[in-house]
């Protein structure tokens, strides 16, 4: 479980989390959304310990993220996948090779037929079988999505994060990796969080919404009791949306 608590941070004289307060509990699906610039990356990042709060604390399974030391920070990071909003594959290397990079670093002492048998796994479970050899400049941008997921799974995460998975895809390819990020939730039994202004992603992928507004958390639920509420701030991002 993930707790954060009063959250604040602020870049300069730009406050960008003003007291966020939320709770994401083991197996939830959940969609983190609003407006651009309202903290929602700035958020995920402060889950997996890249950004440090300037108040407040988030506690994962118990221990608070900014009080670890460096190995048992690690070891927490090694139970999270994080997928980046532009994939970040690295140019220079082949599909094999950006997907086995963690178990490389991470000095798995794997064979390397073990290292091939897990990158072909991982490709086939987002639908990419046979492309190990091929370069992301040779590949469309969902399938550079896909396999910067392949690389998130790669290391069995119970925890996956997506950073807006669906940007700068046409609406097919939206669809299909919104089909993807359910499944593997599904199948896989792990907790996503999902920071999105897709809201048609919204409703194919999540179980819970939290709404940021102001730096904080300002709605909590499930889909159907965001369409119900009849506050007017919530109102107002549903008709903009087209929710």
């Amino acid at each position: 479980m993930i707790e954060i608590v009063n959250l604040h941070k602020r870049f300069g004289t730009n406050f960008v989390l003003r007291g966020v307060n939320l709770t994401i509990k083991e197996g939830e699906s959940l969609a983190i959304i609003g407006k651009s610039g309202c903290g929602k990356s700035v958020l995920l990042k402060h889950i997996v310990g890249l950004l440090q709060p300037d108040e407040g604390y988030i506690k994962f399974d118990g221990s608070i993220i900014g009080e670890l030391g460096r190995k048992d920070l690690y070891a927490v990071r090694r139970r999270f996948g994080y997928l980046f909003q532009g994939a970040a594959l690295f140019d220079s290397m082949t599909v094999e090779e950006n997907v086995s990079l963690a178990l490389v670093e991470n000095k798995t002492n794997f064979t390397k037929q073990k290292i091939n048998d897990i990158v072909e796994e991982k490709l086939g479970l987002v639908g990419l079988s046979g492309i190990q050899n091929l370069k992301p400049a040779e590949l469309s941008g969902g399938m550079k999505k896909r396999v910067a997921l392949a690389r998130v799974l790669v290391t069995n995460p119970d925890y996956i994060l997506y950073d807006e998975p669906t940007t700068g895809l046409d609406p097919v390819m939206s669809d299909a990796i919104d089909d993807l990020i359910k499944s593997l939730h599904e199948k896989l039994k792990v907790t996503s969080i999902i920071v999105t202004h897709d809201m048609f992603s919204v409703k194919n992928t999540a179980d819970k919404i939290a709404m940021m507004f102001e730096g904080k958390i300002y709605f909590s639920g499930t889909t159907q009791e965001l369409e119900d509420s009849n506050d007017s701030v919530v109102l107002k991002f549903i008709q903009r949306t087209g929710f």
